[in-house]
């Protein structure tokens, strides 16, 4: 099989997601190649061939052109697959590729199984395999679901180009206001989920974070019903974390969560539910109600 990766850039810079779709075509066993509007002077740790366009001239994102460098490059290659981050860009452009090529399309793979994609469903507390019916198959991959693959190589880059216009202009970037919690910042987070079963519980889970000197983060459950603030979610749509110690009360860990935590040195997971997600990634996995352990733990952490 071949793929087509489509690697970022952005602000000058590569983004990450470019060496997890290296181990993403790993692990599928594929022959790749990788696609990029960006920079000469900025290139991957990529031992493939490289399709280069000059993101000075076209744009770091503009999506009529970026579209047609791209599907320039699936008719030279013919892969079977293409291959984008479930990002911003890969949220706008895949769709618009997959529409051009008449192919399916399958977003947010959390897995390869035999060969066969994985997605998850019912808000990723279950996964069902899927296969396309196209000879071609246009693919978004979860973001923390793969790799990264440690970079290595030299890409062989092909420089490539277009006359297409667009109408579209992309004048930058606007930052986020700044505000709230920068939980990536935090050396122990101890995090709310569904399972603390009531909005008025989140003040003892937040006990407990400022006993241990930490911060509260909240899974995205939590905050969707408003029982926290959106700058306290842990996970894709949220924060990415990498404290010395994560704490997550009533957790079950599906994959959004996972990805987003994942970095955490120390992991403890309080659930009744021995056999949830969240012990696959647990150094410690304690199955107690934590309605009745987390005040007794901060009752006990702050006398000591």
């Amino acid at each position: 099989m071949k793929v087509l990766l489509v690697a970022e850039y952005r602000d000058g810079k590569l983004l990450g997601t470019g060496n997890e779709l290296i181990a993403f075509a790993e692990q599928l066993g594929a022959e790749s190649s990788m696609f990029l509007v960006g920079s000469s002077s900025v290139l991957p740790q990529y031992g493939g061939t490289l399709y280069l366009a000059d993101a000075a001239k076209h744009g770091e994102f503009n999506p009529a052109v970026h579209k047609q460098l791209l599907l320039d490059v699936v008719a030279k290659e013919q892969p079977q697959m293409i291959v984008f981050g479930h990002t911003s860009y890969g949220w706008d452009l895949a769709p618009r590729v997959a529409l051009a090529l008449n192919a399916a399309q399958i977003s947010e793979v959390v897995a390869v199984v035999d060969g066969t994609l994985v997605v998850g469903s019912c808000n990723a507390k279950l996964r069902r395999d899927v296969k396309p019916h196209t000879d071609q198959v246009v693919v978004t991959l979860q973001a923390g679901a793969f790799g990264p693959a440690e970079p290595a190589g030299n890409p062989n880059v092909e420089a490539i180009d277009t006359d297409v216009s667009s109408s579209i202009k992309f004048t930058g970037y606007e930052a986020m206001e700044a505000g709230g919690v920068d939980l990536s910042k935090a050396n122990i987070i101890v995090s709310a989920g569904r399972g603390i079963g009531k909005p008025e519980n989140v003040e003892m889970i937040a006990g407990l974070a400022k006993v241990l000197g930490g911060e509260l983060g909240a899974s995205r459950p939590v905050v969707d019903s408003e029982w926290a603030e959106h700058h306290r979610q842990v996970g894709t749509t949220g924060q990415t974390v990498s404290p010395k110690v994560y704490i997550a009360c009533g957790i079950s860990g599906a994959i959004q969560h996972l990805a987003g935590m994942k970095k955490s040195e120390f992991v403890v997971a309080i659930n009744t539910d021995k056999d949830a997600p969240i012990g696959e990634v647990a150094d410690v996995l304690v199955v107690a109600d934590l309605k009745q352990l987390v005040p007794v733990l901060t009752e006990k952490l702050g006398n000591a």
